[in-house]
């Protein structure tokens, strides 16, 4: 048996500060209750973010008695400070994960996180959610990465792992995007969408199915065994369940193995509506660099620009690099992008967690028996919330997902 007892077992971090453009509407309505009596169920999940709200939609369609509980509220933390560019490209290029950890493991891993775009994508289309969703095409531009030559290399190593990619000069560059000077990738059959809004809407189609959410909910303690998990609450509640999910976000369960996972900060900006001043396909923009730019833009034109990460897991250091950092990121989306206004409307910045390979981990916690963990860290956060869904779901039915190794607490690499 695992005991875990303390005034919290997970972490708690500050998550975000600022005003991110995703809180200027209502979340989606939820029916959500405090929890003043224990109870019981088949799987409960700590954590109501984009990846709680994802793994409660697939166990709850999968006909599991779900309950979630979150010591914030639903999409409290960092999802409502994600940019929510929900790309298949992983931060570390394919070129360069192969050469870490081989051919073959790097295209699995790449291939798959192509596969949960697309799930994401269909299965939002399928369930006929409004969430600001749209399919984007990706600009990556080559830096100091990549450089030209090497983002070439990039460009064939994609393509011989069956992915759709352009490789364009700096004179398409300019007259597709007008951005200067640059070499590009194009990629193909990515998506965008409102993270606040993507979390509640799956939060409400699994309250159809059945989930039951409660917050604010503090875990105090956690123990487990071969028969099942039970949870203390404070206050003194308990919930007993067969499994229990730990879908924390940056706010780590204590007893999780780090499998060298970090915090770092980010910070975005957010101009006002400039629709007639989108670029083609308003396609996201990326860079092979480090620090690098990324931009989306929303359906009314805004634009949205982040980055200039540095490694900072301290909230009030990260936070007295608002001005400045909304400032840089100003002044280098109006330079890349000049027939852009980039003044911001918004500003804001969050703590996000990252890996050597930029890659989750999913799966069982060791020493901790049937407990699980869906940590979606690395630059794709959303798309491996998917991601960690979909190889949760074949965990807890009785399925073997043929990818599970790769995130798995007990990879090799």
């Amino acid at each position: 048996m695992t005991r875990l007892s303390e005034p919290s077992v997970t972490q708690h971090r500050d998550l975000r500060t600022g005003r991110p453009i995703w809180l200027r509407r209502r979340r989606l309505p939820l029916a959500i209750k405090g929890l003043a009596r224990s109870l019981r169920c088949d799987v409960v999940i700590v954590g109501a973010g984009i990846s709680g709200a994802l793994v409660a939609e697939t166990l709850s369609d999968a006909g599991l008695d779900v309950v979630v509980v979150d010591r914030r509220g639903p999409a409290a933390g960092s999802t409502a400070a994600s940019t929510a560019m929900l790309q298949y490209e992983i931060d570390l290029p394919l070129s360069q994960m192969a050469g870490r950890i081989g051919t073959e493991r790097a295209t699995r891993i790449w291939r798959r996180s192509r596969l949960a775009v697309d799930a994401l994508r269909e299965r939002t289309e399928r369930l006929g959610l409004d969430v600001g969703a749209a399919t984007r095409s990706t600009l990556y531009l080559d830096g100091n990465i990549l450089d030209p030559a090497a983002l070439a290399v990039e460009a064939d190593v994609r393509r011989n792992a069956g992915f759709e990619v352009e490789y364009i000069g700096p004179v398409e560059v300019e007259r597709r995007y007008g951005i200067g000077r640059r070499h590009a990738i194009v990629g193909y059959g990515n998506y965008s969408a409102d993270p606040r809004r993507l979390a509640a809407a799956y939060l409400q189609v699994a309250q159809q199915h059945g989930m039951r959410l409660y917050a604010p909910v503090e875990v105090i303690g956690v123990e487990s065994d071969d028969s099942g998990v039970q949870l203390q609450i404070d206050g003194g509640a308990t919930i007993s369940a067969a499994h229990a999910i730990f879908a924390t976000g940056y706010e780590m369960l204590k007893a999780i193995p780090k499998k060298e996972n970090y915090i770092m900060s980010t910070w975005s900006i957010a101009t006002r509506p400039q629709p007639q001043r989108i670029w083609r396909d308003a396609a996201m923009i990326w860079e092979a660099s480090d620090p690098y730019l990324y931009i989306r833009t929303t359906p009314d034109g805004c634009v949205i620009c982040g980055g200039e990460d540095e490694d900072i897991s301290d909230a009030t250091a990260r936070d007295a690099k608002i001005a400045d950092k909304a400032k840089t990121l100003a002044r280098k989306l109006g330079a890349l992008l000049p027939a852009i206004d980039p003044t911001p409307a918004y500003a804001w910045a969050g703590s996000f967690g990252n890996s050597p390979l930029g890659i989750p981990t999913v799966g069982r916690i060791p020493r901790m028996p049937n407990c699980y963990a869906a940590m979606g860290y690395g630059g794709n956060g959303i798309t491996f919330s998917m991601m960690a869904a979909q190889i949760l779901r074949s965990a807890l039915c009785g399925d073997r997902d043929p990818d599970a190794d790769l995130f798995s607490f007990h990879r090799s690499f």
